[in-house]
C-alpha cells in the first residue's frame, strides 16, 4: 500500500485557531506520509509541524461550506483548524485518521528520518545488553552473563543476554522458563554493592490449581538468594485474590513451602484498563475550564492518578529500604511481569543507586528495565487519553514511571542531573517519536524489524551537547545518599508539565483518598520477616 492511496486531500487553505495566549495563524495546510504542515509563508515562527502519529483523536464539524478539524493529540495538545470548502474538511479528516492509526512498524517515520547530524547504527553502541553486567562483574564475580536467549527461544520478550547467578547452567534457566509466564525467568535487575544485596524480577510461576512444582526453578531462586543473603521477599504486584484467581487460569505465585528463605508480600499495583481509565478522567478535569476548586479537587480526588502515584513510590521505597536497611534480597513479579514489576525495579534503582540519576546512567536504566526488558511500548503507547476506544492492552505505565521521577526529583532538586525537560520529551516520544527507540513490544520484534540498524536512537540525540544542556538540571549536585521521599498528603503534587489546568492548581494537590506515609530511617514499610505469609 503506498501512502498517496490514503491521502484523499493533499493540501488546503486553513486557520490554526489560538490556544491560550497565542495568535491564530492562516496558511496552507498540507498532508505528507507522517506530517501534517501549516505554513504561513517565509517560515513563519508559528507554522505547525506535526507527526501525525502524535494525533489520538480526530473530530470534525462541518458547517455550510467550510468545517473544523478538532486534533487531540497524544502529548496533550489539542489543535483546531479551520478548513475552507466542506469536501475539504471531510476529506482532510479523514486522510488524518488513516495516516495516524497505521500499524506497520517498517512504515513508520523512525524508517525514514535521517538527520545530519547523526548516523545509524549508534543504537548498538550506546548501551548494548552485556552494559550492566560489565558493571556488576566490577563488584562480584558471583553472577555471570548467559546468553540461552540469544535466539529469543527461550523468552520472546527478554533480550538475548542475560545476568544469572554463575552456578547456574543454561539449562536450568530453560527449564525454569518453561515454568514461568511468558519463559520469564528470574533474572538480575540490581546489584546493591554497600550490602551485597539483589534485586530480581521474573513474570509469575505457572503453578496451577494443582500447584505444580518445578525443581528449576526453585534451584535458580535458591543460589540467588545465597549470593544475596539470607532473607528473601518475594513481592507480588497483585493482591492475594488477584493470585487465587490467576490459580485458575493456569497462574500463581511461589509457595513458601517450595522456596525456603523466601516469604511472600503483596503490593497490589494497578495496571491495564484501570490506570489508563483514571489517567483519561485525570486528562478530562485538567481541560474543563468550568470547574470550580472544590469541584476540581473532588475530580481530582476521584482520578485516583495520585493514588497510583502514591502506592508506586511506596512499593519502591520498601524495596529499596529492605535492601538498603534490612539487608533483604526481592524477587518484583506480577502476572506477565512487563509492567508494574518495572515500575518497580526502575524506581527502587533511582532511590537506591546516584549512578541512575546522572543522565547516561538515567539512559541505561531505562533501556535496561524497560526497554532491553520487555515492556510492550507499540501496544501500551498505541492511545492517549483522548482516544474513543479502550482496548484493555493499552496503559500508561510509562508516564506513571515519569511522574514519579519528577516526584523525586521535585522533592530532592539537586539530586537529578537532569530536569523536568527530559522527562516530558521522554513521555512524547515514548507516545510518537522520529526515532526508533520506543519501537515496537520487545527486543524479538526490535531486531526483526531492524530497528537498531535502519533508525536512529533517542539517546544519540539526547547526548548531543545542545540537546544535553538544554535537558540538564543547573543546580545538580551528586548525592551519593538514598533518596527517602515521602508520601504525605502534602508532599505529592501534580505534574502540570503538559496541562493546561482549568484553576490554579491548589498546593495540597492529593485528595483525602491518600492516607498519610513518609519513610523515616526507623519505619519497617514492610511487615517483620516472620510474619509474611
Amino acid at each position: 500500500m503506498e501512502f498517496s492511496e490514503l491521502i484523499r486531500t493533499a493540501r488546503a487553505e486553513a486557520l490554526l485557531l489560538p490556544g491560550p495566549g497565542q495568535s491564530p495563524v492562516r496558511g496552507t495546510l498540507c498532508i505528507t506520509s507522517h506530517h501534517l504542515l501549516l505554513s504561513a509563508g517565509q517560515e513563519s515562527p508559528s507554522d505547525l509541524w506535526l507527526l501525525l502519529r502524535n494525533v489520538d483523536t480526530v473530530e470534525k464539524r462541518v458547517a455550510g461550506n467550510s468545517g473544523t478539524i478538532t486534533l487531540k493529540c497524544k502529548d496533550l495538545q489539542v489543535l483546531q483548524l479551520e478548513i475552507e470548502g466542506l469536501e475539504e474538511t471531510l476529506d482532510i479528516a479523514s486522510s488524518i485518521e488513516a495516516l495516524s492509526s497505521l500499524e506497520s512498524v517498517s512504515t513508520s517515520y523512525p524508517f525514514f528520518y535521517r538527520p545530519q547530524s547523526l548516523r545509524l547504527g549508534d543504537a548498538e553502541d550506546l548501551y548494548p545488553p552485556d552494559h550492566f553486567y560489565r558493571r556488576v562483574a566490577l563488584e562480584t564475580d558471583a553472577w555471570r552473563l548467559s546468553t540461552v536467549n540469544r535466539d529469543f527461544q527461550v523468552c520472546a520478550s527478554y533480550p538475548p543476554a542475560l545476568v544469572v547467578p554463575r552456578g547456574i547452567g543454561d539449562e536450568v534457566l530453560a527449564r525454569s522458563a518453561r515454568f514461568r509466564q511468558g519463559g520469564r525467568f528470574p533474572v538480575l535487575s540490581y546489584y546493591h554493592s554497600i550490602n551485597g544485596t539483589v534485586m530480581l524480577r521474573s513474570s509469575q510461576p505457572l503453578q496451577g490449581a494443582n500447584r505444580r512444582r518445578c525443581a528449576e526453578d526453585e534451584e535458580l531462586l535458591r543460589a540467588a538468594l545465597a549470593l544475596g543473603g539470607h532473607q528473601g521477599l518475594v513481592l507480588d504486584t497483585r493482591s492475594a485474590q488477584a493470585v487465587k484467581q490467576a490459580r485458575i487460569t493456569g497462574g500463581g505465585t511461589e509457595a513458601k513451602a517450595a522456596y525456603p528463605g523466601w516469604k511472600r508480600l503483596h503490593r497490589p499495583l494497578e495496571r491495564g484498563r484501570p490506570l489508563q481509565d483514571s489517567f483519561v478522567r485525570l486528562v478530562e478535569a485538567c481541560t474543563d475550564p468550568s470547574l470550580s476548586m472544590d469541584r476540581w479537587l473532588s475530580r481530582l480526588d476521584g482520578c485516583q492518578w495520585l493514588t497510583h502515584v502514591k502506592e508506586a513510590l511506596t512499593t519502591a521505597c520498601l524495596v529499596a529500604q529492605g535492601m538498603d536497611r534490612e539487608g533483604v534480597c526481592f524477587l518484583v513479579h506480577g502476572a506477565e511481569g512487563t509492567d508494574a514489576t518495572l515500575l518497580v525495579t526502575s524506581l527502587a534503582q533511582l532511590i537506591l543507586d546516584p549512578k541512575c540519576r546522572t543522565t547516561h546512567g538515567f539512559q541505561s536504566l531505562l533501556e535496561r528495565e524497560w526497554i532491553q526488558a520487555g515492556h510492550p511500548f507499540q501496544q501500551r503507547c498505541a492511545h492517549s487519553a483522548y482516544a474513543q476506544s479502550r482496548p484493555k492492552h493499552e496503559a500508561p505505565t510509562f508516564l506513571l514511571f515519569l511522574d514519579c521521577v519528577w516526584q523525586l526529583s521535585r522533592q530532592f532538586p539537586l539530586s537529578l542531573e537532569f530536569g523536568e525537560g527530559m522527562l516530558l520529551a521522554l513521555f512524547e516520544h515514548a507516545y510518537a517519536s522520529p526515532f526508533g527507540t520506543f519501537l515496537c513490544n520487545s527486543e524479538k520484534e526490535r531486531y526483526l524489524c531492524e530497528v537498531k540498524t535502519k533508525t536512529h536512537s533517542l539517546w544519540s540525540s539526547m547526548n548531543q551537547s545542545k540537546e544535553r544542556q538544554r535537558f540538564c538540571n543547573p543546580i545538580y549536585s551528586p548525592n551519593p545518599l538514598a533518596l527517602w521521599p515521602s508520601v504525605e498528603p502534602q508532599s505529592l503534587q501534580l505534574w502540570a508539565g503538559k496541562m493546561s489546568l482549568p484553576v490554579p492548581l491548589p498546593a495540597l494537590s492529593t485528595g483525602s483518598a491518600l492516607t498519610s506515609f513518609i519513610l523515616t530511617p526507623n519505619s519497617r514499610p514492610f511487615p517483620p520477616m516472620d510474619s509474611s505469609t
